[in-house]
Order: structure tokens, then sequence, then C-alpha cells
């Protein structure tokens, strides 16, 4: 491989918000925050929303995300799906 040209690839935990799961793996992401894991080790620490540890196709139960009024905020923000008053 050529000196300079690929990202840094390197051990990070991902923590699972959603379920509370920690998983060490290798990435390219960087982040501020550290943790420390089970070797002793410090490692950096980035959060996920969704992993296969809360993801409804891995789990098979429907979690409900709180979504609901983006439709809603999208339309009022931007004036999609009214009627204009010509």
């Amino acid at each position: 491989m050529k000196d300079g040209i690929h990202p840094d690839y390197h051990p990070v935990v991902f923590h699972d918000v959603g379920a509370d799961f920690k998983f060490l793996t290798r990435s390219t992401m960087s982040s501020k925050e550290t943790i420390k894991w089970e070797d002793g080790n410090e490692y950096p620490l980035v959060t996920v929303d969704i992993s296969a540890a809360s993801h409804p196709f891995y789990t098979g139960k429907m979690k409900y995300v709180d979504s609901a009024g983006r439709v809603e905020k999208f339309q009022k923000k931007y004036g999609w799906g009214k009627k204009s008053a010509e």
C-alpha cells in the first residue's frame, strides 16, 4: 500500500444508546470521547442510535422510535402540502 493515501484504521468502541450495548471493532471514525474497555485499554467512543442490538430486523421486535411530527415540521417549515389561497 502507498503511504499517506489511506485513512487511519484503528480500534474504536461503538455504544448503541438505545440498547445500552457497547462493542469494540476497528474503524476509521474518531472521537474526542474515550472509554476504558474490558481489556484495560482506552479507546475512542462513538455513540450510535441503532445497531444490530436494537434494530428490529435483527431483534425481531418492533421498537417505536420518536419520529412523530417530522413530516409535519417539514411541511410547516417549507409550506409543502398546503394549498395556496390564490
